[in-house]
């Protein structure tokens, strides 16, 4: 009954409110802060001025317009939003299990914005999440970049304008089980994933040409027939014409290797490793390929294609030049992404803005959005998180979470129970513990019923 409620009230608000709301921003001076800019050193006692959700002034002693709502931060640290390269959270959906190709849907038709997890992740001074579609499919659906905008109702106003159109690969044991084992259907090995990914391509390029020869036919014969509109293949075609970044749920190096030359054959070159443990055994690969990766700070060994990897990894990766954030793959992890970040300070040895910026530049790059957020710099977007302690430090505690210039975590101040959408028989843990499906297997139980 509590699902049924709550998707009939996000039908409702979407039919209401529209598709394109208008997102709210605000105004702000941030006060004598220790501003880590990310991008241009760390910059001592200095004020921010936001204006109308952009930042507007950095500097010392700025005078603000009268009434301009003030936040003194004396002895504390002002960082950008955090970005979270690899998310399930604010979602209703993640697979869509169903087959093995499934480009054509997206994630952003099921962002749920009553989701406590948003609430949860701005406590940990996240501002912005890439929401993905999960790893059941060799090709799923495409993913969403999404503002924390926690309190709006209207889901189309989570919406990241402007981010880059990403979409979901993924390789190895999760399309494996989920159809070659769960369905009986292509891909049950590790080179039939690389063949219906490859039939993939080859569809898209084929559709694409067909249009190509359509657009020719029309210039002598406007009644030319065209043909018949297949968006799976169109966003194939997309993909092969650069209009889309591939993020790629990876494990092994022999395959991170064999995606790449498979992409190479496409003329493809927009892709972002997610996991890639082992990364760091092809790190100048990587490099020379101009692919990105997107890891876990040391997580690995929870099945058995993640045996191997290190905790050195993210270092290695970016001594080799390759663009590498941290993300978390899971809502809870998410609330701590400034402690997984800091963890490569002790493997490895990063400097503090090499740490950081594994969470809010890189990330920023990957989901192309590095224009508006990811550093603190005039006429960037308002999204940021001020730390008592270093953000580095053990002892680093979120005091307040800024998106657009409106403030959406108050530890000062913020209500004991920030839920929007209240239903009273709703069970909640009072502790973490392992989730019953691997996070990026989430909605494919009923791919394995008939073995229980």
């Amino acid at each position: 009954m509590y699902t049924m409620n709550k998707l009939f009230l996000l039908t409702f608000l979407f039919l209401s409110v529209g598709i394109h709301a208008q997102v709210p921003t605000g105004d702000l001076l941030i006060r004598n802060g220790t501003v880590l800019t990310i991008t241009n050193g760390v910059l001592e006692e200095t004020d921010i001025l936001v204006e109308n959700g952009k930042i507007k002034r950095i500097g010392k002693n700025l005078k603000a317009p009268s009434g301009i709502k003030e936040f003194d931060a004396t002895g504390q640290y002002v960082m950008p939003g955090i970005v979270d390269a690899h998310s399930h959270i604010a979602i209703d959906a993640v697979n869509e299990a169903t087959n093995p190709i499934t480009p054509e849907v997206k994630v952003g038709d099921s962002v749920d914005p009553f989701d406590l997890s948003i609430y949860r992740a701005l406590a940990g001074g996240v501002t912005t999440i890439h929401a993905m579609h999960g790893s059941a499919n060799a090709i799923g659906g495409q993913c969403q970049t999404l503002k924390l905008r926690y309190g709006l109702m209207d889901p189309s106003s989570f919406i990241f304008e402007g981010a880059s159109r990403t979409i979901k690969f993924a390789l190895g044991e999760n399309p494996m089980r989920v159809h070659g084992e769960g369905r009986g259907v292509q891909p049950s090995t590790r080179m039939g994933v690389e063949r219906v990914i490859r039939n993939a391509f080859q569809k898209g390029k084929n559709y694409k040409a067909k249009w190509a020869t359509y657009e020719e036919k029309k210039k002598k014969n406007p009644n030319a027939t065209p043909p018949l509109y297949n968006e799976r293949y169109q966003t194939m075609a997309d993909i092969i014409d650069g209009k889309i970044i591939i993020q790629c749920h990876s494990y092994r190096a022999d395959e991170i290797l064999m995606l790449m030359r498979v992409l190479s054959d496409f003329g493809v070159h927009r892709i972002t490793f997610q996991h890639v443990n082992e990364g760091f055994k092809v790190a100048p690969e990587l490099a020379e390929f101009g692919a990105m990766a997107s890891v876990f700070a040391d997580w690995w060994a929870y099945k058995f294609e993640v045996y191997y990897s290190t905790a050195y990894n993210a270092t290695i990766l970016t001594r080799n030049g390759v663009v590498t954030s941290i993300n978390s793959d899971s809502g809870e992890l998410m609330r701590h992404l400034f402690h997984e970040a800091a963890k490569t300070q002790r493997y490895g040895d990063l400097s503090d803005d090499e740490a950081l910026s594994l969470i809010t530049i890189n990330p920023a790059r990957q989901l192309g959005i590095d224009h508006k957020v990811g550093s603190i710099e005039v006429g960037k977007d308002a999204d940021l998180a001020i730390f008592k302690n270093h953000p580095l430090s053990i002892y680093a505690i979120p005091q307040l979470t800024v998106i657009d210039g409106i403030i959406r975590f108050d530890l000062a101040n913020d209500p004991a129970d920030m839920r929007i959408y209240i239903d009273a028989e709703e069970s909640t843990p009072s502790f973490y513990g392992q989730e019953s499906v691997e996070g990026c297997l989430i909605d494919t139980d009923l791919m394995f019923s008939h073995q229980h």
